[in-house]
């Protein structure tokens, strides 16, 4: 069960009742979880998507295991193969009607100097950050920490920005700052140390103990930034 992802999605066995699949990028990654999870078979308890992989938890073993790892590589190829197109425009517009929107004052301490190093003003990185959609690609570091890329659809907006993390990280980053670091951006659900630089601050809750899911941004999901004043 195991090869090369330069010929392709790879199946590897996790224990006895999950399926890890490995994928080439992070955007196999999120095409491909958003197909598994527009067609979720019976067994299935979890998608986990990372950086490169995709985990399939379940509650069956043996060859019922072995199905969920077939559906598993077979609805990835199908998704990576040239001329899908991704989701359909249904799935998308109903995923636009569900953004999530998180109120944002950008009032970062990185704010300047982050713009600066993009060749840009703060009004520039605001509008920057504000004006296209984002994706949950996947969750971690911190209950409720999402790590959201841009749209693809968004890159006639400019393309993604590498933004380098702090040369020192902060002992302490405030819940609720906003903050950006290589491709990604994301909000800090607790006060944690931390090495991206913020550009802003939300009163958002990312993680809730008694909300069903406890996470505001789940993998698959879409996110807005809106501009608000302090």
């Amino acid at each position: 069960m195991t090869a090369d992802t330069s010929t392709g999605p790879v199946l590897r066995a996790m224990g006895e009742e999950a399926v890890l699949l490995e994928l080439a990028s992070l955007e196999d990654v999120l095409l491909v979880h958003r197909a598994l999870a527009a067609s979720r078979p019976a067994g299935l308890v979890d998608l986990v998507p990372a950086a490169r992989t995709v985990l399939a938890v379940t509650d069956v073993r043996g060859p019922a295991l072995a199905a969920v790892g077939a559906w598993l590589l077979a609805t990835a190829e199908r998704a990576l193969a040239p001329g899908s197109g991704g989701s359909t425009g249904a799935v998308d517009e109903a995923r636009r009607r569900s953004d999530t929107v998180i109120h944002v004052r950008y009032d970062g301490q990185d704010l300047a100097e982050t713009a600066a190093l993009l060749g840009m003003d703060a009004d520039g990185l605001i509008a920057w950050h504000t004006a296209r959609a984002w994706t949950v690609a996947f969750s971690g570091f911190a209950p409720g920490f999402a790590y959201l890329v841009p749209e693809r659809e968004d890159e006639t907006i400019g393309p993604p920005l590498e933004i380098p993390r702090l040369s020192v990280p902060r002992t302490t980053v405030p819940a609720g700052s906003v903050a950006l670091a290589g491709t990604f951006s994301g909000v800090y659900p607790r006060a944690s140390p931390g090495g991206w630089r913020i550009i802003g601050t939300t009163d958002a809750v990312l993680w809730d103990d008694a909300a069903d899911p406890p996470a505001l941004l789940v993998p698959g999901g879409r996110v807005r930034f809106a501009q608000v004043r302090a």
